[in-house]
């Protein structure tokens, strides 16, 4: 007996509003197995409001209504059964953000729920990243968005710690050189201390940036990128000009300028622990979300 469902995930990150649809497959006595059917990513920067004014912009909060009609639409033509939308950083710091939530539920009839740190991480952390933990193997997961960085640590097929940082690529790009200088050295510490103890640890990388770089690498899937690869890129990337990354290496407007802070947090981690490859599985929040709901967990 085979049965498909199909879930949505909507994500609204601080670089960029996302929404994944999967079919489930649901076959006796089989894993389920999740498909990407569809995936539309908007380029609304909500952290460049919330970062530096502190609350989302009227003209942000048209288009963010704007993208859930759109999004509304999308799944009814898709037949999707069941929703959800999380919110993460941006619209958690941003002194309107539950106004924001409330204004567009009722606009929209989609309801938004405003996630801490904790909860994201722990989202994520509930894809498939089974698959590529080995048993007994270390590992340090990097979650890059744009208003924070989640870092867990696994080990023998166990979370060992889990913590959430204010370092992600849009804010990084908005702050004060030294507040980041901050930041980077509080992440250093806590990633330091909690790996010091673990022997070959190797670094699991997801979000948009880790993804991009993993194309440009040409690798196939499964296979990791080194570190040496890995800083090579970041300081090609960081002689070019933003124009020049967008001209000739096709990068999207978006993305041509957090694509370096998110490489450097990457490579930060992976020194910090001592990692020497990174694995990048192709996996985010909707992942987590399309998991937790068909599991009943959200």
């Amino acid at each position: 007996m085979l049965e498909i469902k199909k879930y949505g995930a909507i994500d609204i990150g601080s670089n960029a509003i996302r929404l994944l649809i999967s079919n489930v497959i649901v076959e006796n006595n089989k894993e389920p197995q999740f498909k990407k059917s569809s995936l539309v990513r908007v380029p609304i920067r909500l952290g460049a409001d919330a970062f530096v004014s502190g609350i989302i912009s009227d003209e942000n909060i048209t288009r963010m209504i704007d993208a859930m009609e759109a999004f509304k639409l999308l799944m009814k033509v898709h037949k999707v059964e069941r929703y959800k939308a999380c919110a993460t950083s941006a619209m958690r710091e941003a002194t309107n953000g539950k106004l924001v939530a409330e204004k567009i539920y009722s606009e929209t009839g989609v309801k938004i729920d405003i996630i801490g740190g904790k909860e994201e991480a722990a989202i994520i952390s509930s894809t498939d990243l089974n698959e590529l933990i080995e048993g007994d193997g270390s590992y340090l997961y990097v979650d890059v968005g744009g208003g924070s960085t989640e870092i867990t640590v696994f080990s023998a097929g166990k979370i060992i710690a889990s913590k959430s940082f204010k370092m992600g690529t849009v804010r990084l790009l908005n702050n004060k050189k030294s507040v980041n200088k901050e930041i980077f050295v509080i992440a250093e510490k806590w990633v330091k201390k909690n790996t010091k103890d673990l022997k070959k640890i190797s670094l699991i990388g997801s979000g948009g940036n880790i993804n991009k770089l993993f194309k440009m690498s040409g690798r196939t899937e499964g296979k990791p990128i080194s570190f040496i690869y890995l800083n090579a890129q970041y300081q090609f990337l960081k002689q070019m000009s933003y124009e020049d990354r967008i001209s000739e290496l096709s990068l999207n407007p978006d993305r041509a300028d957090v694509i370096i802070p998110a490489t450097k947090i990457y490579l930060s981690a992976m020194k910090w622990s001592g990692a020497r490859k990174i694995y990048v599985p192709k996996i985010g929040l909707s992942d987590g979300i399309i998991k937790s709901l068909f599991l009943n967990k959200l």
